[in-house]
């Protein structure tokens, strides 16, 4: 299914805290499997996500410089943590802190897919997380995905951690 347009509505929904929505993807991030949980939330059918590029939930107002860094973190067979605004398919929006793992074939040598697991974030982290994506994303607006390398380097060098340490301690 290609993604089609979809006009974001300020509405909300929060996922509860005890759900998990998990996905699996091929290396080119092609939906292989959905939860339940997964396909409640997003709004869409289990047909409409499987074969689905993974962005059929991506929010606009996401900066493109988290996709590379989650995309340039997995493929080297590390694990990503961050916080992702997703578009549901009504147009309501929810945010997830997400897990992200290379899938391995059963040599455990070759990635062949990933997995994620995503679950409610803390209201404060998603408020301060809210305001580092808008600085990120003005950067790209203005210089594009190395503008916003940029902006983002500059913020965790200030902070003094990794992406991975500064999700973590917001």
């Amino acid at each position: 299914m290609r993604k089609s347009h979809i006009t974001p509505i300020d509405k909300e929904v929060e996922i509860p805290d005890n759900k998990f929505l998990v996905s699996k993807t091929d290396t080119r991030g092609i939906i292989k499997y959905a939860n339940t949980a997964f396909i409640e939330i997003s709004g869409y059918t289990e047909e409409e996500l499987i074969g689905s590029n993974h962005n059929i939930v991506r929010h606009p107002d996401m900066p493109r410089t988290v996709f590379k860094l989650l995309w340039d973190t997995i493929q080297s067979g590390k694990e990503f943590w961050g916080y992702v605004k997703n578009l549901s398919k009504d147009g309501s929006y929810y945010w997830v802190f997400a897990h992200v793992t290379p899938s391995y074939d059963t040599s455990g040598i070759k990635i062949v897919g990933f997995h994620s697991d995503r679950r409610k974030p803390r209201k404060e982290s998603v408020q301060k997380i809210s305001q580092i994506y808008a600085e990120i994303k003005k950067a790209e607006e203005q210089g594009g995905l190395e503008a916003g390398l940029k902006k983002l380097n500059e913020i965790l060098e200030m902070e003094g951690k990794d992406y991975a340490e500064f999700v973590f301690s917001i």
